[in-house]
């Protein structure tokens, strides 16, 4: 094993080495701006996919190499790096953290699964409505890593003989799926989301509330937990009808998470509430002005034992912060796209479907999406497929969000291989699911996902 992972190391040293000279070779030959930025795109693309070196040193590309090319001036570059999105994804981090600190993602998950009750079935649910609901907030990554020792020990709970069960294999898989498609419903709840609206605002002139996205991702998110529920329950057959002592004691709330649950929630009315809000205190602030500030709540309020705050900056250290270079990374690469004439030559290539009616252009959209990442990164995906479509929807009339909107949705629903989503990764390392598995019924779950998100996104983004 170790002489596997020293091979597959040195071959990707020799990979890279050859993708720099090739890299500096064709920089000299090629001399428009539409070819360089071809160029330094299919080599961030081709690193992000690879992860010959890891994606956020990648992200730093742009930095080094697009303003020397000429494809962006410092200013672009400092605008993207430093975009809106960026500081709300930060301030929601940190509230995040502020959550799993004082351990309140516990508190809700034990109190719904005592709510559903000890049926297979109901605990199924129970899992499935708590990772949901937690990831709307928390990263699906953090989400996934907090509710997996819990299925693990509900798992080991059972008898011997149980515990290889479709019941196990379900309440494994439901972890990785609900945290994916509970981030689907709110605009903090997975990183696509958030470049999405950076990449429409930035490049569309077009806004997107928290309140915006919701009226889609709540409805996208519940219809696809709930039909593949459904899925789970009928696929049991006989198990369905098992009880076990599935217990998890509760325990009283502390002060540290009342004060950090009432942070989140009022950062949350904020976010819901921004309009009405804006005109009550008379003035206007978008949604990173409310993470922002429950961000530093956290620093300031101290705990129960005035011994410290919630958080100390030490925390900090748990922050993905390689997750914020790749925002910014790919907001420079989607605006080098945009201001070289790249976007304007691949959406002539997507002109094809020009004539087909709204309903075949999402089929396509969304059907590509799902199934292309599965291998490739979510987030990439959005950076690099929202500027085409948009720009398509801009040339044929249609409004960018009936078609980008459903596409980055569609990023989030990657259920077939582990490589297509960290919490997939999560549950596969357990060693309790086989690939043919996973392959199975996350295809399955695409199926669903698919007909779920182009039949919704058709009537509400009418």
């Amino acid at each position: 094993m170790l002489n596997q992972e020293n091979s597959l190391k040195t071959f990707k040293h020799y990979l890279l080495v050859v993708m720099s000279l090739t890299f500096l070779f064709l920089s000299v030959l090629f001399k428009t701006k539409l070819e360089l930025s071809f160029l330094l795109g299919g080599l961030m693309i081709f690193l992000w996919v690879f992860e010959i070196i890891p994606i956020y040193v990648t992200a730093l590309l742009p930095i080094l190499l697009a303003v020397p090319m000429g494809l962006l001036t410092p200013n672009d570059v400092a605008l993207s790096y430093g975009n809106s999105n960026v500081f709300l994804f930060f301030g929601g981090f940190v509230m995040a953290l502020g959550l799993e600190k004082w351990g309140v993602h516990e508190q809700i998950a034990r109190r719904i699964i005592a709510v559903v009750g000890d049926e297979k079935p109901k605990v199924l649910l129970g899992f499935i409505l708590s990772t949901g609901l937690l990831s709307m907030w928390i990263s699906n990554t953090a989400t996934t890593l907090m509710m997996l020792p819990m299925a693990i020990a509900v798992i080991q709970s059972m008898p011997k003989q149980h515990q290889d069960s479709k019941f196990s294999l379900f309440l494994m898989l439901s972890i990785a799926y609900s945290a994916s498609i509970g981030g689907m419903a709110t605009l903090v709840g997975s990183p696509p989301n958030t470049q999405m609206a950076a990449i429409v605002e930035q490049n569309f002139n077009v806004s997107v509330s928290f309140w915006d996205w919701m009226k889609i991702g709540v409805p996208v998110s519940i219809a696809i937990l709930f039909l593949m529920y459904m899925y789970f329950y009928f696929s049991l057959g006989k198990e369905r009808y098992d009880q076990h002592d599935f217990s998890l004691k509760k325990s009283p709330w502390t002060s540290e998470q009342i004060k950090a649950i009432i942070i989140f929630l009022m950062v949350v009315v904020f976010w819901s509430f921004r309009e009405w809000i804006s005109e009550w205190i008379g003035f206007s602030f978008k949604d990173e002005g409310p993470a922002i500030l429950g961000a530093i709540l956290m620093f300031i309020i101290p705990d129960s034992q005035q011994k410290g705050y919630l958080l100390s900056w030490k925390d900090t250290e748990k922050l993905p912060w390689g997750i914020l270079l790749l925002f910014g990374g790919g907001l420079a690469l989607a605006a080098i796209f945009e201001k070289n004439g790249v976007v304007t030559s691949l959406t002539s290539a997507f002109s094809t479907y020009a004539n087909e009616s709204i309903f075949i252009l999402l089929l396509v959209v969304v059907f590509i999406a799902i199934f292309v990442t599965e291998i490739m990164s979510n987030l990439a995906l959005v950076t690099l497929f929202v500027p085409i479509v948009g720009a398509f929807c801009v040339e044929q009339g249609i409004p960018v969000l009936q078609l980008c909107l459903p596409l980055t949705l569609a990023a989030s629903c990657a259920f077939m291989l582990p490589v297509g989503t960290p919490p997939n990764a999560i549950v596969f390392s357990s060693g309790r699911i086989r690939m043919h598995q996973m392959v199975k019924i996350g295809f399955v779950i695409n199926i669903i996902s698919l007909m779920t998100l182009v039949l919704i996104a058709y009537f509400l983004l009418r």
